[in-house]
């Protein structure tokens, strides 16, 4: 009787053991390409869509104000006065090109999200 019970909750503890194990996922039998929404303005920024952000307003205004020629002299001198800083900052840290490239990279795309290539 004993034995029997004994048996009984091995066979019930182990049916219940299978549930927590993983099961195998099915592989999708094909792939497609992800939708990207459009979320930009029609701004144009080095060919691409520049984004509208918060400080699109003053970049704007300093259009109004400055010209659009007068602007882009400003804006040219901003951003090689940043790359320099970022290049200094590369030889200090002893970085090499590629890393350096890639932080240039990532200032002008939080440039832009940030609306200031408007």
């Amino acid at each position: 009787m004993r034995a029997s019970l004994l048996i009984s909750v091995l066979v019930a503890l182990v049916a219940g053991a299978s549930a927590f194990v993983a099961a195998p996922r099915a592989l999708p039998t094909h792939r497609t390409a992800p939708i990207i929404a459009s979320r930009g303005s029609n701004l144009h920024m080095g060919g691409k869509v520049a984004k509208f952000g918060p400080f699109s307003p003053a970049v704007y205004a300093a259009k109004i104000v400055l010209g659009e020629q007068r602007l882009n002299k400003i804006r040219g001198k901003g951003i090689a006065l940043h790359s320099q800083a970022i290049t200094y900052f590369c030889n200090w840290a002893g970085t090499q090109g590629k890393m350096r490239n890639r932080v240039i990279k990532l200032a002008k795309t939080n440039g832009d999200r940030l609306g200031f290539l408007v």
